[in-house]
């Protein structure tokens, strides 16, 4: 039995159910290991599960989403993570048979991006996959031994295949690159925080509610139950004991069918069994039952603590107190809920949450799509705005804070669900959304840079050209304009614009940089949408914020790296410049346009301005291009961009030094004005 001690843990989707019990537990219990929590915030995902550990000084909470592989790299080698307890994934099987590519993405392709970023920063020493008991399938139901760790995997839906495919990459890496991995499968839990699309906890919401309690089929499947807190001490065991290369089977013996938990729950209630069970449509394929042998686990010391009676009491107890932990859960608690295509998880409700992008959404029973308006002040009706914006790229950096931009200004608007390449996705969303401007913000920059995408190549010919063409023809085709946020990192310097000069490429110049595949696609379709007269091209570089905390951030990324190089650059202030863009859709204006600050401004600059204002004692060195080439790829584009056609524009327009100063270095000042 190996004995295992981490440091820094990352728990992914730690704001759900299981897995803010075993963050809580963890914090509470070893305040010495750091505990980083990665969660999206979907909508069976709450920060107020995570109120007991909120003032502990070993937890941090990070919102974003496993899909994004610059941010899990990032977020490795910021927080030297050596323990990974992944969690997050789509868990309801109802929602597997509705929306099944959705279970793909979260399930397998977040779990293949973990893998990889385990991979490159080679400093994971633990990487616990939790899996479900429901990767064996159906067990037979005369069987008196479970399902041991060695079963076959014999998934039957759409959600169990997607966790077992997921388990595939799991050992491929272990076997493949030496990943020291763990892999989990357990029956059904339950308790307090879990969201109410699950059994007991709509059980017991209907109850309180008077409404009857729907049953699938003739209610004679047969479950395991297990209380949250037995299951958290079971993951406490495995990350301290567990064998690297093994699998372990967190189950009970003690079986219940449906039907019968339905009685207990009348039972607790004093309500009459006939009179409130009401029996519904069966799923399209219901597994009879599920049983696990779990010698395994308790040879390592854990066993099952709460009984049945007494977990199923602590729960409705719960529930009676915080009826409305999950605000408006009408649509979960239907007998066959589709929960996939509900906004987010209820971020607003944890205290002091405005630190983590506080979200906006409600739940609503029938809600398909995110409008956001600006609420009332007055307690009236909000007028329909004169303008409603569709835009891509939700979950990259500009396109989410062209959202926030929208709610700001009052700007009704809609996040597209399409792939731009999938020319009849495109149109069912112009359809739908009815909008009057197209922003797109999507596009492929590389995971976790544009080295990626050397390897990548068809990938980024789909998105970056292929995506961007579909959509400008379709919105010409309904008179829409579209805002196009591209690149300039499509030249270089060269004898016409030397480095110093302060001679900068204007829009009508020809792209003369070819070093990475990526610019080479982004200088492709932006010389092919000179076609396409309802097109705003806006050529973005190295851009800044003031949120110092987001990996892609220019100021974040040189920050962290031991060595720079020292070449000005022209580089856009998202705080200033994003507003603009609003404007100029406004305006309906078209063409290419330099999106930067006039003037330029050096690595080495930015970082005595991190050391005026946010580090004194912030040390770098640097590096000649040839030394940076030997660690990249890709060459880098470096270049001054004109922006006085911008200037001209927007005669308010800063310089570069100027914007960083305002907008970037003074918000987050740490050290004494001088």
């Amino acid at each position: 039995m190996s004995n295992f001690t981490p440091k820094n843990i990352l728990i992914t989707g730690a704001a759900g159910f299981i897995a803010s019990h075993v963050a809580n537990r963890l914090i509470r219990n070893y305040p010495e290991y750091k505990i980083v929590v990665l969660d999206k915030l979907d909508y069976c995902s709450n920060l107020k599960n995570l109120l007991p550990s909120k003032s502990s000084p070993n937890f941090k909470f990070v919102k974003g989403d496993i899909g994004s592989a610059d941010l899990v790299n990032y977020l490795l080698v910021a927080e030297n993570i050596d323990t990974i307890m992944h969690f997050a994934a789509q868990t309801h099987v109802d929602n597997s048979f509705g929306n099944s590519f959705e279970f793909t993405k979260n399930n397998i392709y977040g779990t293949h991006v973990l893998l990889e970023a385990c991979k490159v920063t080679g400093q994971i020493r633990r990487f616990i996959h939790v899996s479900t008991d429901e990767v064996y399938g159906e067990t037979e139901e005369d069987a008196i031994v479970g399902n041991h760790e060695a079963s076959q995997l014999l998934p039957t839906n759409p959600y169990s295949a997607t966790k077992a495919g997921a388990e595939m990459l799991v050992m491929a890496y272990g076997r493949s690159y030496g990943l020291p991995v763990i892999t989990t499968r357990g029956n059904n839990v339950y308790g307090p925080n879990q969201f109410p699309e699950k059994l007991i906890p709509k059980f017991i919401l209907l109850v309180m509610r008077g409404k009857t309690l729907p049953i699938h089929g003739d209610g004679s499947n047969v479950r395991s139950y297990l209380y949250c807190e037995d299951v958290a001490e079971a993951f406490e065991v495995i990350l301290h004991k567990g064998e690297v290369g093994h699998v372990y089977n967190i189950g009970t013996k003690k079986e219940r069918r449906v039907i019968d938990v339905a009685s207990d729950m009348c039972k607790l209630f004093n309500m009459d069994p006939d009179k409130s069970i009401e029996f519904v449509d069966n799923r399209p394929f219901n597994d009879q039952r599920y049983f696990l042998d779990d010698q395994k686990l308790k040879e390592l010391g854990w066993s099952e603590r709460t009984t049945w009676e007494e977990g199923l009491k602590k729960t409705i107890e719960w529930y009676t107190r915080n009826p409305d932990w999950w605000g408006d859960v009408s649509g979960a608690l239907l007998p066959h809920p589709r929960m996939l295509m509900m906004p987010g998880g209820i971020e607003r409700h944890f205290d002091g949450a405005e630190q983590y992008e506080s979200g906006k959404s409600e739940f609503t029973a029938n809600s398909t799509q995110k409008m956001v308006l600006p609420p009332s002040k007055t307690g009236q009706s909000v007028e329909k705005p004169a303008f409603r914006f569709l835009i891509y790229g939700r979950t990259g950096w500009i396109g989410g804070l062209l959202g926030k931009l929208c709610e700001k200004q009052g700007i009704a608007y809609e996040y597209g669900k399409g792939r731009l390449e999938n020319r009849h996705q495109v149109l069912a969303d112009i359809i739908a959304v009815k909008p009057t401007h197209v922003l797109n913000a999507a596009g492929l920059t590389g995971r976790p840079n544009v080295d990626w995408c050397e390897s990548h190549k068809t990938e980024t010919i789909r998105v970056n050209v292929a995506g961007t063409l579909t959509l400008a023809d379709v919105c010409r085709e309904h008179g829409l304009l579209i805002l196009n946020f591209a690149t300039g990192c499509i030249f270089e310097y060269d004898a016409a614009h030397p480095e110093g000069s302060g001679i900068g490429y204007k829009e009508e110049d020809t792209p003369n940089f070819i070093g990475s595949f990526y610019s080479k696609t982004k200088a492709m379709v932006e010389e092919l949408l000179k076609e396409y007269d309802n097109v705003c091209t806006l050529r973005v570089r190295m851009p800044i914020s003031s949120d110092l905390s987001n990996p892609r951030n220019f100021v974040t990324k040189v920050s962290k790296y031991n060595k720079v190089v020292n070449i000005p650059n022209s580089m856009t202030i998202l705080d200033e410049l994003l507003p603009f863009a609003i404007e100029m859709a406004k305006r309906n204006l078209r063409g290419i346009w330099n999106f930067t600050n006039p003037g330029v401004v050096s690595h080495n600059e930015v970082l005595e301005m991190y050391k005026q204002y946010i580090d004194p004692d912030f040390k770098y060195s640097n590096f000649t291009l040839e030394e940076q080439a030997k660690v990249i790829i890709a060459p880098r584009s470096n270049n001054e961009m004109d922006a006085s056609k911008l200037k001209k524009e927007f005669p308010e327009l800063l310089s570069i030094k100027e914007s960083l100063i305002k907008y970037v270095f003074e918000p987050n000042r740490k050290t004494p004005p001088k």
